[in-house]
Protein backbone atom coordinates (compact mmCIF):
# COMPACT_ATOMS: atom_id res chain seq x y z
CA UNK A 1 0.00 0.00 0.00
CA UNK A 2 1.38 3.38 -0.95
CA UNK A 3 1.15 6.50 1.19
CA UNK A 4 -1.51 7.82 -1.16
CA UNK A 5 -3.56 4.66 -0.57
CA UNK A 6 -3.06 4.99 3.19
CA UNK A 7 -4.25 8.61 3.24
CA UNK A 8 -7.17 7.82 0.93
CA UNK A 9 -8.32 4.94 3.14
CA UNK A 10 -7.99 7.10 6.25
CA UNK A 11 -9.99 9.94 4.65
CA UNK A 12 -12.70 7.52 3.56
CA UNK A 13 -12.95 5.99 7.04
CA UNK A 14 -13.30 9.49 8.49
CA UNK A 15 -16.07 10.21 5.96
CA UNK A 16 -17.81 6.96 6.90
CA UNK A 17 -17.68 7.95 10.58
CA UNK A 18 -19.07 11.42 9.83
CA UNK A 19 -21.94 9.83 7.87
CA UNK A 20 -22.49 7.21 10.58
CA UNK A 21 -22.85 10.00 13.13
CA UNK A 22 -25.90 11.16 11.16
CA UNK A 23 -27.30 7.61 10.93
CA UNK A 24 -26.47 5.87 14.25
CA UNK A 25 -25.81 2.16 13.88
CA UNK A 26 -25.90 2.15 10.07
CA UNK A 27 -22.77 1.35 8.10
CA UNK A 28 -22.79 3.88 5.23
CA UNK A 29 -20.80 1.61 2.91
CA UNK A 30 -22.63 2.58 -0.30
CA UNK A 31 -23.40 6.15 0.75
CA UNK A 32 -19.82 7.43 0.83
CA UNK A 33 -18.28 7.74 -2.64
CA UNK A 34 -15.14 5.67 -3.08
CA UNK A 35 -15.71 3.33 -0.16
CA UNK A 36 -16.93 0.27 -2.13
CA UNK A 37 -14.05 0.58 -4.63
CA UNK A 38 -11.43 1.07 -1.92
CA UNK A 39 -12.55 -1.50 0.67
CA UNK A 40 -14.35 -4.01 -1.51
CA UNK A 41 -16.80 -5.23 1.11
CA UNK A 42 -18.54 -4.09 4.26
CA UNK A 43 -16.54 -6.62 6.27
CA UNK A 44 -13.22 -5.20 5.03
CA UNK A 45 -14.40 -1.71 5.98
CA UNK A 46 -15.44 -2.94 9.42
CA UNK A 47 -12.06 -4.62 9.92
CA UNK A 48 -10.28 -1.40 8.94
CA UNK A 49 -12.45 0.54 11.39
CA UNK A 50 -11.70 -1.99 14.13
CA UNK A 51 -7.99 -1.63 13.41
CA UNK A 52 -8.37 2.13 13.84
CA UNK A 53 -10.18 1.51 17.15
CA UNK A 54 -7.43 -0.89 18.29
CA UNK A 55 -4.79 1.73 17.59
CA UNK A 56 -6.70 4.40 19.52
CA UNK A 57 -7.41 2.14 22.49
CA UNK A 58 -3.88 0.75 22.51
CA UNK A 59 -2.40 4.23 22.62
CA UNK A 60 -4.64 5.21 25.50
CA UNK A 61 -3.76 2.05 27.38
CA UNK A 62 -0.02 2.49 26.87
CA UNK A 63 -0.26 6.03 28.22
CA UNK A 64 -2.31 4.96 31.25
CA UNK A 65 -0.28 1.86 32.07
CA UNK A 66 3.10 3.54 31.70
CA UNK A 67 4.61 3.93 35.12
CA UNK A 68 6.87 6.85 35.83
CA UNK A 69 10.25 5.79 37.10
CA UNK A 70 9.96 4.61 40.69
CA UNK A 71 6.13 4.57 40.70
CA UNK A 72 4.86 1.07 41.42
CA UNK A 73 1.38 2.05 42.56
CA UNK A 74 -0.40 1.88 39.20
CA UNK A 75 -3.73 0.09 39.56
CA UNK A 76 -4.12 -1.83 36.31
CA UNK A 77 -7.92 -2.06 36.48
CA UNK A 78 -8.24 1.69 37.01
CA UNK A 79 -5.73 2.43 34.25
CA UNK A 80 -7.50 0.20 31.71
CA UNK A 81 -10.86 1.61 32.80
CA UNK A 82 -9.65 5.17 32.24
CA UNK A 83 -8.18 4.25 28.86
CA UNK A 84 -11.26 2.38 27.62
CA UNK A 85 -13.74 5.00 28.79
CA UNK A 86 -11.68 7.86 27.35
CA UNK A 87 -11.41 6.09 23.99
CA UNK A 88 -15.14 5.32 23.93
CA UNK A 89 -16.05 8.88 24.91
CA UNK A 90 -13.75 10.43 22.32
CA UNK A 91 -14.67 7.95 19.54
CA UNK A 92 -18.26 7.07 20.38
CA UNK A 93 -19.43 6.77 16.77
CA UNK A 94 -16.59 4.39 15.91
CA UNK A 95 -17.22 2.17 18.94
CA UNK A 96 -20.99 2.15 18.30
CA UNK A 97 -20.48 1.20 14.66
CA UNK A 98 -18.26 -1.71 15.65
CA UNK A 99 -20.66 -2.88 18.38
CA UNK A 100 -23.65 -2.73 16.04
CA UNK A 101 -21.98 -5.03 13.50
CA UNK A 102 -20.37 -7.68 15.72
CA UNK A 103 -23.17 -10.17 15.00
CA UNK A 104 -23.12 -9.66 11.23
CA UNK A 105 -19.37 -9.99 10.71
CA UNK A 106 -17.61 -13.17 11.87
CA UNK A 107 -14.17 -11.69 11.24
CA UNK A 108 -15.04 -8.59 13.27
CA UNK A 109 -16.40 -10.77 16.07
CA UNK A 110 -13.09 -12.69 16.19
CA UNK A 111 -11.12 -9.43 16.41
CA UNK A 112 -13.44 -8.26 19.17
CA UNK A 113 -12.75 -11.45 21.13
CA UNK A 114 -9.01 -10.78 20.83
CA UNK A 115 -9.65 -7.27 22.17
CA UNK A 116 -11.61 -8.70 25.13
CA UNK A 117 -8.76 -11.06 25.97
CA UNK A 118 -6.25 -8.22 25.74
CA UNK A 119 -8.34 -6.07 28.09
CA UNK A 120 -8.63 -8.89 30.64
CA UNK A 121 -4.87 -9.44 30.63
CA UNK A 122 -3.96 -5.73 30.63
CA UNK A 123 -6.29 -5.07 33.56
CA UNK A 124 -4.60 -7.88 35.50
CA UNK A 125 -7.86 -9.83 35.74
CA UNK A 126 -6.42 -12.86 33.95
CA UNK A 127 -3.10 -14.36 32.94
CA UNK A 128 -1.94 -14.83 29.35
CA UNK A 129 -1.58 -18.61 29.76
CA UNK A 130 -5.27 -19.08 30.60
CA UNK A 131 -7.63 -20.68 28.10
CA UNK A 132 -8.85 -18.33 25.35
CA UNK A 133 -12.51 -18.96 26.20
CA UNK A 134 -11.95 -18.01 29.83
CA UNK A 135 -10.02 -14.91 28.87
CA UNK A 136 -12.81 -13.87 26.52
CA UNK A 137 -15.42 -14.34 29.27
CA UNK A 138 -13.40 -12.31 31.76
CA UNK A 139 -12.87 -9.55 29.19
CA UNK A 140 -16.55 -9.58 28.27
CA UNK A 141 -17.58 -9.26 31.92
CA UNK A 142 -15.07 -6.45 32.40
CA UNK A 143 -16.39 -4.51 29.39
CA UNK A 144 -19.98 -5.05 30.61
CA UNK A 145 -18.99 -3.45 33.92
CA UNK A 146 -17.26 -0.61 32.08
CA UNK A 147 -20.40 0.03 30.04
CA UNK A 148 -23.07 -0.46 32.68
CA UNK A 149 -21.28 -0.14 36.00
CA UNK A 150 -20.97 2.99 38.07
CA UNK A 151 -19.68 5.87 36.01
CA UNK A 152 -17.49 7.29 38.73
CA UNK A 153 -14.12 8.08 37.34
CA UNK A 154 -11.35 6.06 38.92
CA UNK A 155 -8.91 8.18 40.81
CA UNK A 156 -6.07 9.47 38.72
CA UNK A 157 -2.77 7.82 39.61
CA UNK A 158 -0.11 10.08 40.99
CA UNK A 159 3.55 9.44 40.84
CA UNK A 160 5.44 10.25 44.00
CA UNK A 161 7.91 12.43 42.11
CA UNK A 162 5.14 14.30 40.31
CA UNK A 163 3.36 14.93 43.61
CA UNK A 164 6.57 16.30 45.18
CA UNK A 165 7.21 18.55 42.19
CA UNK A 166 3.66 19.95 42.45
CA UNK A 167 4.22 20.66 46.14
CA UNK A 168 7.49 22.46 45.42
CA UNK A 169 6.20 24.49 42.47
CA UNK A 170 4.37 27.16 44.53
CA UNK A 171 7.52 27.84 46.53
CA UNK A 172 9.60 28.63 43.46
Amino acid sequence: MSWNDFYRRRALMDAVLRQAAKEPGALPFDRVPGVPETFGSEEELLLALHYKWSQLLGGRMRAELAEPEGDTGTDQVDAVTRAWRAAVTEHEVLRTLIDEHLDSSPALARRHEVELRMLAIAAGLAEPHEEAGELTQVGSAFVALLRHGPQVRPSRRRSTMGHLLRLLAPSA
